[in-house]
């Protein structure tokens, strides 16, 4: 590794003429793979932004079926009237 950073540090005129192409290579290489990483990231980010707007629409549903049987349990006692105490 030293000898790399040496090397570029005094520039690329002292590197071995296949040093440049095989340096391309590598940068290329890892592009690509930041390129696949960041790839699927994005399918990960897709996959859950959808599990969680299917979760959200799924507790808002829960909730109103939770609120109009708490309103119709409410209403049906308020038809019954006051219950005597026990």
């Amino acid at each position: 590794m030293v000898c790399e950073k040496a090397a570029v540090g005094r520039g690329a005129s002292h590197l071995p003429p296949f040093g440049k192409d095989g340096e391309y290579a590598a940068i290329n290489s890892m592009l690509d793979q930041i390129n696949s990483c960041l790839d699927h990231l994005e399918e990960k980010n897709d996959y859950l932004h959808a599990c969680l707007k299917e979760l959200l629409e799924s507790n808002r549903q829960t909730r109103l079926e939770f609120q109009q049987q708490s309103e119709q349990q409410n209403m049906e006692a308020d038809m019954q009237g006051p219950q005597p105490p026990v």
